[in-house]
């Protein structure tokens, strides 16, 4: 059952209003090639920060598309 962690592109990669707090499914014990937020957002390795809680504006689109708690899609 994936876990959902925060995410943000790193300051530098885009401009600091793209900077948007992303949503992304991880399976924990999986390493994989790139994260793909609930946007569709493709998140290449080296590009973001996890972070402990949202920070900046959310990405909507993650927002809408994200399970809540207990919820499985």
């Amino acid at each position: 059952m994936p876990t959902q962690a925060l995410v943000r592109l790193r300051s530098g990669v885009v401009g600091e209003t793209k900077r948007v707090c992303h949503i992304v499914p991880v399976m924990p014990g999986a390493i994989p090639e790139f994260l793909t937020a609930h946007c569709g957002l493709r998140i290449e390795p080296g590009t973001a920060e996890l972070l402990e809680s949202p920070a900046g504006m959310p990405c909507v689109p993650c927002l809408l598309r994200a399970p809540l708690p207990g919820e499985v899609r």
